[in-house]
């Protein structure tokens, strides 16, 4: 067995919440997580854009980085980025093979997840980085990238997701995401419900860290052309003209707001000394695929996003109508544990059709189980079941253009490999 295939055979485990393991793990690694300073980003919608966003401005500023990310689209290696690029299939393997050897010490096997961040860190030490930029893959409090004493911490837009882990108000998932706020930290809030304002707040006060609520005393004007946003800005440590975000649809400017604060603070607090041209980086020159990506697909073109929740779906929906101002065909597979019926309502108000598919992964929710769940959650949107995800699109796309791809980031990693 390849290290590689050690590392996916984990999988089957699950998820496991919880920082004893990982800690133990690192342990027996010599703790890599402490050769470089660590942000961490959290929060349930958003939160992969705005780690891609400061990772591209410190980068801008000079700063060696590394970069940790999920889930993957295509492979593995895309989730560890140094400098902004993938780690190479030979450097993973090797890596992998590192920590598999540290986890036989362990009293039972890591979960996927943790093994995964091991690795990350192990890159991040060996490439000799000065700051590394880690998502939270679920929740805050327990996840694996909370072993790491980040000296910031960015919360990004919380709703419903993973409430059998999280818990099932706002108030309590706000809890668990704000578990990643470190003592004397800088904690950035983005725009929120007062209800997640006064939890991170709270959890702030605790930890003694200085609180930002990103939207606080700033003035920004969004304009949108062609499905971009473009920003004038002003905070309490920056003014920021004619910004145009590198990251499709309105949604990205609140996502901006909040990297553009973070990349503020610990500047000013002399963490790490980052230039307004940097800031202005961040958000222009930032890239991240499958979030409002429009490609070209047999000369069609084709929108993909990873919206694989209520309120990422909303955000979706709402730019179609305004980019486009009509509805369009939506391939959409999705996974079978999330909230299937509250996403399909979502992304119905932009759909002229829904073609149902799976991606390849055994949580994949069946075209038939989606079908079922369409006729009471969106009754007046025409279905249609496809064989594939690359037969949905083929159909999807003799309707008119541009077709889009929703409702998980495994289908949407699977058909853009296809159209790559």
């Amino acid at each position: 067995m390849t290290h590689l295939s050690y590392l996916f055979s984990l999988e089957q485990l699950g998820i496991k919440l919880g920082l004893d393991q990982i800690r133990a793990l690192l342990g027996y690694l010599g703790r890599p997580d402490e050769a470089f300073r660590s942000i961490i980003v959290a929060g349930t919608n958003g939160k992969g854009s705005v780690t891609a966003m400061i990772e591209r401005g410190l980068r801008a500023a000079g700063y060696r980085t590394g970069r940790y990310t999920s889930p993957h689209l295509v492979n593995l290696a895309e989730r560890i980025a140094i400098d902004g690029r993938a780690i190479s299939a030979t450097d993973l393997e090797h890596l992998a093979g590192r920590v598999r050897t540290a986890a036989e010490l362990l009293a039972a096997p890591p979960s996927f997840f943790e093994a995964t961040t091991a690795v990350a860190l192990e890159a991040f030490r060996d490439a000799e980085i000065e700051v590394a930029v880690l998502e939270v893959g679920l929740g805050g409090r327990l996840d694996a990238t909370n072993v790491v004493d980040a000296a910031a911490a960015v919360i990004t837009s919380i709703d419903f997701d993973h409430e059998i882990h999280l818990g099932h108000t706002i108030e309590e998932i706000a809890a668990e995401k704000a578990g990643v706020i470190k003592r004397g930290a800088i904690a950035v809030l983005a725009d929120n419900p007062f209800a997640v304002q006064a939890v991170v707040r709270r959890a702030s006060e605790r930890a003694r860290a200085r609180y930002v609520f990103a939207p606080e005393s700033v003035d920004l004007d969004v304009t949108m052309h062609e499905g971009v946003a473009r920003l004038s800005l002003v905070t309490p440590r920056g003014a920021y003209r004619d910004l145009t975000l590198g990251l499709r649809g309105r949604h990205q400017a609140a996502n901006a707001l909040a990297a553009v604060r973070l990349l503020e603070e610990v500047s000013a607090h002399g963490l790490m000394p980052v230039p307004s041209d940097a800031i202005r980086t961040a958000v222009q020159d930032v890239k991240w695929p499958a979030r409002l990506e429009l490609l070209k697909w047999r000369r069609h073109d084709v929108i993909i996003d990873g919206a694989h929740n209520p309120a990422g779906a909303r955000a979706l929906a709402a730019y179609l109508m305004e980019t486009y101002g009509r509805k369009l065909p939506l391939v959409v597979g999705a996974m079978r544990d999330k909230k299937l019926d509250a996403l399909l309502e979502a992304l119905a108000p932009a759909a002229s059709h829904f073609f149902f598919t799976a991606p390849a992964t055994a949580r994949a929710a069946t075209s038939d189980e989606l079908r079922a769940i369409a006729a009471v959650a969106a009754p007046h949107v025409p279905v249609e079941i496809a064989s594939s995800p690359l037969d949905a699109l083929t159909r999807a796309a003799a309707l008119g253009e541009p077709t889009v791809v929703a409702g998980s980031l495994h289908l949407a990693g699977e058909l853009r490999a296809e159209i790559s």
